[in-house]
């Protein structure tokens, strides 16, 4: 499998920041352009990982079993199998991503996991992202769907709204979306902004697109959002007041 090193990978910046090795240079010069200019990016980055730690708990306590991470990203500490199986042994989880060094590390490190498993797919792609799911997870039950860090990579409005719309109708009720996203920041000049899309713009991701709370929270019409609903992921659940100001990620549960 060909991995691309002639551009940046999400998933490799993530590697950096959290302090891992799957990374190259191209990957950690866009990471620390990034951090030039939102100083607080390898803290937003731990934070979500906080976020998805307490969310797959929560959810695994209140009888979810089935779990399908999309834009999973390469395999750190505290995955959402070791949370989920900490929490429920006989969950089963499912990784999605389409970075080739994702795919070959999951693969790799869930080997003998027996109820963790890594598939090729793409978010534009959600009814194959279900099609591929659905020979390890019951579609007819429950399911919580994980998108972490991943939506605001879709750049066009109406295109994430369609993805949603389609990964939801083929949700069982009860099932659960667990999303954090990109928010600018009230403060947050523009050139930051624009800096931040230039960066990712010549990424593998293509992009970047931070959104108000607004028009997160609109993605889930219709559904349950669980207290607190749309705050930042340092605050979701916990003592830490929400700070609006400046660049972090929101993050909402939303239950079908």
């Amino acid at each position: 499998m060909q991995i691309d090193t002639s551009k940046p990978s999400v998933a490799r910046i993530y590697d950096y920041w959290l302090g891992g090795k799957d990374n190259f240079e191209i990957d950690r010069i866009a990471a620390d352009q990034l951090t030039k200019l939102v100083p607080d990016a390898v803290e937003m980055c731990r934070d979500n990982r906080a976020f998805l730690k307490r969310t797959v708990t929560l959810l695994a306590e209140a009888g979810i079993r089935q779990f399908l991470d999309i834009g999973s990203g390469l395999p750190t500490q505290e995955n959402v199998h070791e949370v989920a199986l900490g929490a429920a042994p006989d969950s089963s989880i499912v990784y999605v991503d389409n970075d080739p060094m994702v795919l070959v590390h999951g693969r790799a490190l869930l080997s003998d996991a027996g109820h963790a498993w890594v598939v090729e797919g793409d978010i534009y792609d959600p009814g194959g992202i279900v099609a591929k799911a659905a020979d390890r997870l019951d579609f007819d039950r429950p399911v919580a769907v994980l998108m972490l860090a991943i939506a605001h990579f879709v750049t066009d409005d109406a295109e994430l709204s369609r993805i949603i719309t389609e990964l939801r109708a083929h949700l069982a009720p009860g099932s659960y979306i667990v999303m954090s996203h990109a928010f600018a920041g009230e403060r947050t000049g523009d050139a930051t902004v624009q800096g931040v899309q230039e960066v990712y713009a010549k990424s593998a991701a293509g992009g970047l697109t931070p959104r108000s709370r607004e028009q997160i929270g609109g993605l889930f019409e219709g559904m349950e959002l669980l207290e607190p609903e749309l705050v930042p992921v340092k605050s979701w659940r916990t003592s830490t007041p929400p700070d609006y100001t400046k660049p972090t990620t929101i993050g909402v549960v939303a239950k079908l």
